[in-house]
């Protein structure tokens, strides 16, 4: 598999993961090199760099969560903020790429703001990640405080809630308590292959809108 790496330019085959050790300003460097792009996603934790070229269905399965949330949000007439791509970082000891994040409860605090603070302003609420490469865990998100992070893998999807300084799993999202997202997920994805997710996500908003 072929892979350069370096300050100027990052090439990576889809699906590669490379984790290697790094500084801050390292990090900061290659991060910067992708100019206004956003591959590869890039995160920088304890000294160490890692790198992950995502693949087609990475961006799909994003879309399809992130429509989710959106169709749910809005069946509730509840207002947020989204964003994607956008970088997460703490000077000098963490910064990461979630593959959405949402403000929900604070989306306030997030509207028309073209930078974020992100030791001093609220986190997202929710954060999405696809995890095909095992690049990611819930744990990631512990420094920046993100109330609910969900985690989809080949086995569906996770949701974890912040409980202290560790995040538990949970049944059910504290934002849709009435919803088994999970069933909910595995229904759509299911159905995918034969209609296609946009017509999952219109049979879902025309369910919630009867």
């Amino acid at each position: 598999m072929y892979a350069v790496i370096s300050r100027e330019k990052i090439q990576l085959p889809a699906g590669t993961v490379v984790r290697m050790p790094g500084t801050w300003e390292d990090y900061c460097a290659l991060r910067d090199s992708r100019g206004d792009g956003s591959i590869p996603r890039i995160k920088f934790r304890d000294g160490e760099i890692l790198l992950m070229s995502p693949m087609p269905r990475h961006g799909r399965e994003a879309h399809v969560l992130a429509r989710v949330v959106e169709i749910l949000l809005d069946s509730d007439d509840r207002n947020y903020e989204a964003f994607t791509p956008i970088t997460m970082d703490i000077p000098e000891a963490r910064g990461i790429e979630p593959d959405y994040c949402f403000y929900i409860n604070n989306w306030q605090s997030a509207v028309g703001k073209d930078r974020i603070d992100w030791q001093t302003d609220p986190p997202p609420d929710l954060v999405i990640e696809i995890d095909v490469t095992t690049y990611t865990a819930a744990e990631d998100y512990a420094p920046y405080r993100v109330p609910e992070v969900w985690l989809f893998k080949k086995s569906g999807l996770k949701i974890y809630s912040l409980q202290g300084e560790a995040y538990q799993p949970q049944p059910s999202s504290r934002f849709f308590p009435e919803t088994d997202l999970p069933a909910l997920v595995a229904q759509i994805f299911q159905s995918a292959p034969e209609q296609g997710s946009g017509a999952a996500l219109r049979s879902l908003r025309q369910q919630l809108t009867k």
